[in-house]
């Protein structure tokens, strides 16, 4: 099977972005349509300012993209991205799998060594 390899700066980039629960609720509240940075500046205890280095954050790791139509700036998900995010968690997700069912293997190994030992016939 083929799996495909993101560059990793780019998964670092988008996993960075994600670290911050403010990153990630701008993300959940962008999923659902566009909206302007003071819409979303609104929502947060926090300076219009701190939410447009939030959003600028998003849009490095690619995961937003930004658009000024007039006065405002306007907001809205990289849905791509986000699904790119998606495979690398299911990429880390089937080694780790991988990892323990080994690791569950060789522990029942040295859990009954007698039942794995080749030198042992059938009768023994």
């Amino acid at each position: 099977m083929v799996v495909y390899q993101q560059a990793d700066e780019t998964v670092d980039n988008v996993f960075h972005a994600l670290a911050d629960a403010t990153r990630r609720d701008i993300l959940r509240r962008s999923v659902g349509g566009e909206l302007s940075v003071s819409r979303l500046a609104e929502a947060y205890p926090m300076s219009f300012a701190a939410v447009q280095k939030h959003v600028a954050v998003l849009e490095r790791a690619g995961l937003v993209a930004k658009e000024r139509r007039g006065r405002e700036q306007i907001v809205r998900t990289d849905l791509d991205a986000v699904r790119l995010a998606r495979l690398a968690l299911d990429q880390l997700e089937a080694l780790w799998r991988g990892r323990v069912d080994r690791m569950s293997e060789l522990l029942a190994e040295v859990a009954d060594p007698e039942e794995n030992d080749p030198t042992r016939g059938p009768d023994e």
